[in-house]
């Protein structure tokens, strides 16, 4: 049964981004390496092993997660009450992200939570994530959320930021010929 609606061309969709390919499969093979990894462990050294290098992961975590969360909420305090922001990144994110690798149950990601815990691995990758994230957003096509985050930081020459709102009034008075219509403004 037809429905007279032509049906897209392979070329008419979009491209589906690598990431979006890969995720579900690296995310697939990572779990299996976990199960499969703790079965090995676990006939070798036995379950109860297995079971207690777990629990200390989860531990260990739980404490990276809470020293992380303090550190951060005491840089937020001290920013506030000098007046000013807060520093950016400040090296709270990837301990977090350690922590909560800590927290998921597997050695492998304990093993990579443990690594992102060493300090000069993660000021390396801080200044990576920052300068890919940086390069993205100026490479983000035009109406995308770069732009608008480019916008969002217009000044004035002088430095001083123009705070305002537009009111449209689109109501035209019979016979008022003093206004004209115009076209929406576009870049």
């Amino acid at each position: 049964m037809t429905t007279g609606m032509p049906t897209p061309q392979p070329s008419d969709r979009p491209r589906r981004s690598r990431l979006r390919t890969f995720l579900p499969l690296g995310i697939a093979v990572w779990l299996v390496l976990e199960i499969w990894l703790l079965t090995v462990v676990a006939g070798e050294a036995g379950g109860l092993t297995v079971f207690l290098l777990l629990v200390a992961g989860f531990v260990a975590g739980c404490v990276v997660i809470k020293r992380a969360g303090r550190r951060a909420f005491q840089s937020l305090n001290e920013a506030l009450q000098r007046g000013g922001s807060p520093e950016r990144g400040g090296g709270n994110g990837f301990l977090m992200l350690g922590g909560l690798l800590l927290l998921i149950p597997g050695l492998i990601s304990d093993a990579v939570g443990l690594l992102l815990l060493i300090p000069p691995l993660q000021k390396a990758l801080s200044r990576y994530t920052e300068r890919t994230v940086d390069r993205k957003l100026r490479a983000a096509t035009p109406g995308s959320f770069g732009d608008a985050f480019q916008q969002a930081r217009i000044h004035r020459p002088d430095g001083k930021i123009v705070q305002g709102e537009v009111i449209r009034d689109d109501r035209n008075e019979p016979g008022d010929t003093s206004r004209e219509q115009r076209p929406p403004l576009t870049r």
